[in-house]
Parts: C-alpha cells; structure tokens; sequence
C-alpha cells in the first residue's frame, strides 16, 4: 500500500508537468505551392518541422469561372493528370500526421463569389474533387485531403460565411472537413471577417506581416500583442496561429528575427487559450533561412 502511495505521488507532478507543458505547445502551418524550387511536397512533410501544410493555391474560381490551380512549377494544372503526381505525397505527408489543405484565393488571383448559389456550387465542387466525394477530374488524384483554407485578399466580402457553412456540413459525411483561414491582421478582416463568425473555423493564421498598425517592429511588441489579444478574444475559432513570413524576402515588412520572436513574442502571446503555434510563408523562404528548424523548439 505504501509503495502504491509513493509511486502515486510520484507520478502525479510529472502528469501534471506534461499538462503544462502541452498547454502552451504549438504547431507549425507552412504555405507550399508557389515556387518549383521549393522541393516536393513529400520533402516538405519529412522535414518533421509542420503540422500543416496548405496547398497554394485554387486561384481561380466563382463568378461562372472554371475552378483552377496555380501550383507555380509543380506541375501544370492545364495539362489534365499533370497534378495527380501530388496524391502519393499527400497521403505521405497524412501517414506522417501532417494535416493537408487547399488553400482558396491568394494575392494574385481572379475570383469572386456572386451568389449563395455560387458557393453552394464551389463547396460541391471542392468536395467531389479534393476532399471526399468522387469525380472523374480529381486534379490532385484520389487522395483526400484535410480541409479548405481561405486565403481571401481580393474581390468581395460576400458569401464567404455561407462557402464555409456548405463546407462544414460536409463534415457529416465521415471524415471532417478543416476549415482554416488566413486573414490580414487588422481586424475585422476586410474580406473573411464576416465568415470567421460562424464559429466553423478550427485554425485561423493571422497575417502579422505587410500590415505595420499590428505587427512587430523592432522595440515595439505592443501593435502585435495587442492586435493579438483581440483576435483571440474576438473570433470563435479552435486556435488561433501567428502568420509570419519565413525570411525577410517574404514580405514587405513583418519579418521577426528567431531572437525576437522566441525571448519576445511567443512569450507574450502563448498564455492565451487560443495559441496554436505559427504559420509561415513560405516552404520555399522557409529553405533559404531554416526559420522554422530555429523556432520548432520555442513554439
């Protein structure tokens, strides 16, 4: 009995350590798709460094557009099978524990959606193509990817909300559709504000970069921490990710040296419920400067 007593009481506090610890620990989203020399998508998940990797991106949708692809030098999404190489590596990549999405939208894309029919439309086409239904033009082949990212920068504000609600209801079909965004930092979001609402969101990256009212700056974390607290006290999502670029080639401004980032700010901002680690842009940016190799221990 004593011996039991003892072994109890020895147990607990390091039970209670683990607790602790994983509390605060976070993963690492990374962007893959928009530069052919950033290595395959099977190399990108055996680094060991990401949880996440988004696809980059289905720029092209909505408005009676045909849904297309722009994986910069991966493959050709013109060319029919060209991008069904990628199915292998995806399902690689979630025999690692590596969740996998698409990503909508980006900066240089044409899209819109015009309707609630328009969305209807894209959620039933994403779903037959990319995640579990069937369609005989599966541009990534028939793996079945995790979820839809929303990386809206252009076009309007509308339909948004009702693109994540057809998507969502998917979930009921067996395997859960992730819903994921990446929204500009100054908030609410001129484009997906209205959408991360709905609560249906799990991981939301906020782009703390090209935006300086709330990003970091050199001696001064208070933009970034406050902007920081009023999303994760603003917005129903499961977790809430701090969008970084990955070197300072990545993005206009924003970029936080691995100094800065691990003594400053991820102390500043990991005692939040919400933390769920970091996401960069890019994979290839990532290469050139090993940021995510620096920072994996601190997230």
């Amino acid at each position: 009995m004593d011996f039991k007593k003892s072994s109890s009481a020895a147990i607990l506090p390091l039970v209670l350590l683990m607790l602790v610890v994983g509390s605060e620990a976070g993963g690492i989203s990374i962007y893959w798709g928009q530069n052919g020399n950033e290595g395959t998508l099977a190399d990108t998940c055996a680094t060991g460094n990401y949880e996440y990797v988004v696809l980059a991106f289905l720029a092209t949708f909505g408005n009676g557009e045909k849904p297309m692809m722009n994986l910069a030098g991966h493959c050709d999404p013109y060319t029919t099978g060209s991008c069904t190489v990628l199915s292998s590596n995806i399902t690689l990549c979630q025999a690692k524990g590596v969740k996998v999405l698409l990503s909508l939208g980006g900066g240089a894309g044409g899209y819109t959606l015009a309707s609630t029919q328009d969305a209807r439309q894209l959620a039933t086409y994403l779903w037959n193509n990319f995640l579990g239904g069937n369609s005989a033009t599966r541009p990534l082949g028939k793996a079945i990817l995790d979820g839809i990212d929303f990386d809206i920068e252009g076009g309007t504000s509308q339909h948004w909300d009702e693109l994540a609600r057809f998507l969502s209801a998917y979930s009921n079909k067996g395997k859960k559709v992730y819903l994921t965004a990446a929204p500009q930092c100054p908030f609410p979001d001129a484009w997906v504000g209205g959408a991360l609402k709905t609560g249906l969101f799990d991981y939301v990256w906020v782009q703390f970069y090209n935006n300086p009212p709330c990003q970091y700056t050199p001696g001064d974390i208070a933009s970034l921490e406050n902007s920081w607290k009023t999303w994760t006290s603003s917005i129903p999502a499961t977790k809430i990710f701090l969008g970084l670029p990955a070197a300072p080639a990545a993005a206009g401004s924003g970029f936080i040296p691995v100094a800065d980032l691990t003594s400053k700010v991820l102390p500043a901002i990991k005692g939040s419920s919400k933390y769920g680690g970091v996401m960069l842009w890019s994979k290839y940016y990532d290469d050139q400067t090993g940021y995510s190799s620096a920072i994996k221990s601190h997230v």
